[in-house]
């Protein structure tokens, strides 16, 4: 590593042993080996011990010196990027070449310095995010109010309805943060019971119909066959269903259509919540379900061609769906379409109850 001057790069030659012991042992024997045949070299000439000792002497220490200076730099790097690091760097990476213990070490200190740039940028995204999110809602109620206030605008149904939809956004918000901070603790708890999943659907369908109206979408709900059910925690799964027709719904172009589809997979059942609006791009597929992640728009679809982009959002609830379905063990993913357009987000839970290792269970009731 370099800190505003050039220095000489250390000699390493002995980075291919795997063990500090040896490589310790091998300076060792190299030294001696060295001020040992300098010793007789400096008798043959007849130089005299007066002058040949302290030559010896010197040049082994400067051989020590060189090769030890290779075997200790990673720490020596290490102690410099950890100093940066305290400071807010945490680009900083140190040579991992050796395959001794001290490689090892380097190497898991490079990992660890990826780990917490990685956290950094998700807390910064969290930030900017959540920040984006709140100033839009905020603002609106913030103005609606104020015009109510100073009496430019009746608080009529309308106006008091368009308040009530920034405050049940706000709510949304909020209540994705709460979930990732239990994703955060680890919290790995089910109420199980059994549900129908025709009624489910068509409950959650109609709940977020009344709430998003302005978009004027239908919704389709198809299950197959009628009286199929599934062994889940209903709030769990609601917050999976809720969370795919939310993005469905924000995603979707005014007049559009939402299908919710189920049907049994072996001993799987299958929910897949589709849209019409632009897709998801193909390399944004696998890390859509990543904290924070926003997708791209698909190379065919227009910007503004109908509703939102596909990069909407926090980015959180996708990730609370994910960590949801991995409680129940089972699987989400984005499926092709069947219509060749739109979004398919498609889920896959046990259909008897069959959580993922580590997670309690218990019956509800009632």
């Amino acid at each position: 590593m370099e800190h505003g001057h050039r220095r000489i790069p250390d000699v390493r030659p002995l980075d291919p042993l795997r063990s500090i012991k040896i490589k310790l042992g091998v300076l060792v024997a190299a030294v001696v080996t060295f001020a040992a045949a300098l010793t007789w070299l400096g008798l043959q000439v007849q130089w005299g011990p007066s002058r040949t000792f302290p030559l010896v002497i010197a040049l082994s220490l400067v051989l020590t010196q060189v090769l030890a200076r290779g075997m200790t730099s990673p720490l020596r790097e290490m102690t410099a990027a950890v100093e940066a690091m305290a400071a807010g760097d945490y680009d900083q990476r140190v040579t991992a070449t050796s395959r001794d213990e001290v490689g090892t070490l380097a190497a898991a200190f490079n990992q660890m310095a990826e780990d917490l740039a990685s956290s950094d940028r998700t807390r910064r995204d969290l930030i900017a995010n959540v920040s984006h999110e709140l100033r839009t809602p905020v603002a609106a109620l913030q103005a609606q109010l104020e015009n109510m206030v100073d009496g430019v605008t009746e608080p009529t149904p309308a106006s008091l309805e368009l308040s009530l939809a920034q405050t049940e956004r706000l709510t949304r918000l909020v209540t994705y943060l709460l979930d990732l901070s239990r994703v955060e603790a680890g919290a790995s708890a089910l109420a199980v019971s059994e549900i129908a999943v025709g009624d489910f659907l068509e409950e959650s369908a109609q709940a977020l119909s009344m709430v998003d109206a302005a978009k004027n979408l239908r919704y389709v709900v198809d299950v197959t066959p009628p009286d199929l059910v599934l062994e889940a925690d209903p709030e769990r799964l609601r917050q999976i269903v809720v969370n795919l027709l939310q993005n469905a719904i924000r995603h979707s172009p005014q007049d559009g259509e939402v299908r919710l589809d189920a049907y049994p997979q072996g001993d799987d059942v299958v929910i897949e919540v589709s849209d019409d609006g632009p897709g998801i791009a193909p390399e944004d597929r696998d890390r859509i379900f990543e904290r924070f992640a926003r997708g791209s728009l698909p190379s065919h679809a227009q910007p503004g061609a109908g509703g939102p982009t596909a990069s909407g959002g926090t980015g959180i609830g996708l990730a609370i769906v994910r960590w949801a379905v991995d409680l129940h063990g089972g699987r989400v993913e984005v499926a092709d379409s069947p219509s060749g357009r739109g979004a398919t987000m498609r889920l896959t839970l046990p259909a008897r109850a069959r959580p993922a290792p580590g997670v309690t269970t218990t019956t509800a009731t009632g």
